[in-house]
């Protein structure tokens, strides 16, 4: 395939592209003009956020930014774990960031790779993303990052701010369910449970490798990303942190209240079985004696004595008063 088709599969990938002014501006560039892109000014960089999942687009990254083939299909694959690497003069790394679109769940998550050797920054996603776009808007209005280090630092930002919201949606929805009366809802509430466990353990195990992502990129970044650049990946990767750690309190409090339901679920079970377990200890003698005095065979006592019925009813009555008075004696009552 070459380079010319490459280039015209690949024009239909590109979702939106900015040139940076390094004064926190940027102009709309197209896909025509960012091919042969030269930085017109010193500060200026190349940004282009592309659909990875459209032909063409491993090929680009080979033939117009000479990108390693392993290189390239790394950042085009579906195999989206958080990671970050150097790679000579060029930083290379994916990040992943919460679900908002609609019908997702949280530990839906999303992944959005990024190549970036200084002047050209390449991001690609396969599913709509809001933080590219929410950079690009802060761009358009003149305040965005002004250089490919700030741009990276703001998009691990802003996808790790995006966490916030969804650990206190589900720290919300814990304090309701402590809040809700169990006798009525506890099916519905343990669901509950066990979808915010779900939701706790899949952003646990996305988002703790992007905690080594962005430690690597701190650590191995090339020149091009400046000292205050890594300063903000640090506030980045003490905040993941600290959301890290929001979530492990989050699971252990909807396991504590899990196992809160269940216990109260089987004690109320336990009582029901208890209170069956008594009524038949009472009424099992009581049924044995109508029973024995109901077989139909001759010789019955009390057949011919019509005062023989209200016998055995007073027989009845004082037989279930004193189980009464030996259950209440040996405390099962």
């Amino acid at each position: 395939m070459s380079e010319a088709t490459d280039d015209v599969m690949t024009d239909s990938a590109l979702l939106f592209g900015r040139v940076l002014d390094g004064q926190g501006g940027a102009r709309q560039i197209e896909w025509e003009e960012a091919m042969a892109w030269q930085p017109a000014a010193p500060g200026e960089v190349l940004w282009l956020h592309i659909c990875r999942n459209r032909p063409g687009v491993q090929q680009w990254l080979q033939n117009q930014l000479g990108v390693p083939e392993p290189t390239a299909e790394l950042l085009t694959s579906d195999q989206t774990r958080p990671r970050a690497f150097r790679e000579g003069e060029t930083l290379v790394g994916t990040l992943r960031g919460i679900n908002f679109n609609p019908g997702a769940q949280p530990e839906d998550m999303i992944s959005m790779q990024l190549w970036c050797d200084g002047r050209r920054l390449i991001t690609l996603r396969r599913h709509p993303l809001q933080t590219p776009r929410e950079v690009m808007a802060q761009l358009d209005r003149g305040v965005g990052p002004p250089d490919a280090g700030a741009t990276i630092t703001l998009l691990a930002e802003l996808m790790i701010a995006r966490m916030s919201q969804s650990i206190v949606d589900m720290n919300y929805v814990l304090d309701e369910l402590e809040d809700d009366d169990p006798e009525e809802h506890a099916e519905a509430m343990l669901s509950r449970i066990s979808t915010i466990r779900r939701n706790c353990l899949g952003l646990k195990r996305h988002m703790a490798p992007q905690h080594e992502a962005l430690e690597q990129i701190s650590r191995e970044a090339p020149y091009w990303f400046e000292e205050h650049d890594r300063r903000e990946i640090a506030e980045s990767i003490a905040r993941l942190r600290r959301y890290l750690d929001d979530i492990d309190i989050s699971k252990e409090s909807a396991l504590v209240l899990q196992d809160e339901l269940r216990a109260r679920s089987l004690a109320s079970s336990e009582h029901a079985t208890y209170m069956l377990t008594i009524v038949a200890g009472i009424f099992l003698p009581l049924g044995f004696l109508t029973g024995l005095l109901g077989i139909n065979v001759g010789g019955m006592p009390g057949m011919d004595d019509p005062d023989a019925f209200w016998a055995v009813v007073a027989l009845c009555l004082f037989l279930f008063i004193a189980l009464i008075v030996v259950f209440r004696r040996l405390r099962w009552l």
